[in-house]
Parts: structure tokens; sequence; C-alpha cells
């Protein structure tokens, strides 16, 4: 398992989001060298955890619990077959392009050494939206996105530190349960009714779907 690029955006100015003053970061482009990574601070606050990396979207993007943005070359193979069109790495908006490493099967509150000194930890899926789409230029995307159920994996800092392409990643601690990033992306799009399961992993959940895991069962419980 290895990292095979580190990818960080520039701002630019785009047509297609609602981000107050219409910049995105998603047009993420590896870099070489040694980027340094580290928690951003709260949501709303702090943007993302790579040094020189734009998050403009602070509603909805960046912060604590959405510090790096992973994703797996092999997905990436399998969009390309399937859109019929290449992606290099970083095409998703991704921080991290891996290797070797099954990312959306990873289970929430797993952690991850890169290197010597960056420890992260498994917290979401991504949640495909309106600039993605935009961003690729594919029609009914999200759908076909959501479909595959693939989505990608967030992540916050444990231990901050420098990273750079080639670095091998170990997986240094597994949760006990069973609730995966793929399981956790279905229970907050498709499949509502595996929102209990999620309560699983606990305080490793990213908070927006521990509340919303919360108000699930007690609604169901009323």
């Amino acid at each position: 398992m290895k990292l095979l690029t580190v990818n960080v955006g520039r701002p630019k100015i785009v047509e297609y989001t609602d981000t107050p003053g219409g910049a995105t970061g998603i047009d993420k482009q590896p870099v070489e060298g040694a980027v340094r990574v580290s928690d951003p601070g709260p949501k709303g606050e702090g943007a993302g955890g790579l040094a020189g990396d734009a998050v403009c979207d602070l509603r909805h993007h960046g912060g604590t619990d959405q510090a790096v943005y992973a994703f797996a070359r092999e997905d990436l193979d399998f969009w390309e077959r399937e859109l019929g069109r290449p992606l290099g790495n970083g095409a998703f908006g991704e921080n991290l392009t891996t290797s070797g490493l099954d990312v959306s099967g990873a289970k929430i509150g797993e952690r991850w050494r890169i290197g010597d000194e960056l420890v992260l930890e498994v917290t979401s899926a991504r949640i495909p939206c309106r600039t993605f789409a935009s961003w690729l230029g594919e029609k009914r995307w999200v759908k076909r996105f959501t479909q595959q159920g693939a989505p990608g994996a967030y992540l916050r800092v444990v231990e901050p530190g420098e990273i750079r392409a080639g670095d091998p990643i170990e997986i240094v601690h597994r949760p006990d349960h069973e609730v995966t990033v793929d399981m956790a992306f279905r229970a907050e799009t498709t499949e509502r009714t595996l929102l209990p399961k999620v309560l699983a992993a606990g305080d490793a959940l990213h908070p927006g779907l521990l509340r919303a895991a919360r108000e699930y069962v007690a609604k169901q419980s009323a």
C-alpha cells in the first residue's frame, strides 16, 4: 500500500458553484516534494489539512473532520473504463491518490500512517455535489457515482507530518466494528435504514453523520 501522489488545488472562479465568490479548489494536481498535513481547525473556520491546498466552500468542505480526502487509483481506473477517458490523479478532487488500499472499504475510525510522521483517521464518505458533477461534465453524475458506492474517504489528522508521493501507507489501527466508509455512504444516501448500524462506530464518526444517525433512531423510537 502506498501513496501515489499528493494533490493540491488552487482557487479558480467558475460558473457552476454556489460558493460565495464563485471559487472552487476541486482541480487538484499532483505536486512534487514534501507537503505538510495538519489539523485545519473547526468546520466553517478551518479549510483543508494540506499546506497550499485551496478549500473554498467552508460550509460543506474542510475542517477537522474533513481535513483530507483520499481516493483509490483502482477506483479511478474503473471510472476511466466507464467514462472512456483518462482520469489523472487528483481528477476527483482528492488530496491523496492511493494504490493497494481499499479506501471505501476502510472502517470508520481506522488509522493510517503515511510516511514517517503523519497519522490519519477515517471519518466519513465523500457525498457527491453539484460542483463535482459540473467539474467532470458527465450527465447524471451524482446518481452514477452514488450507485457505484465507492466514494473515497474523508480523514482527520491525528498526528501531523509531512508526506510525499511514494510514501508507504500502513494501517496502524482497525476498529472491531463493521462500519465501513461504503456502509456510511449508503446510510447517508440510498439506505437510511442503515443509520442505526453506523452508531457502532461511535465518536469516530463525522459529527454530522453521528447526529443524523441519533436523530433517526430517536424518531423510530418515538
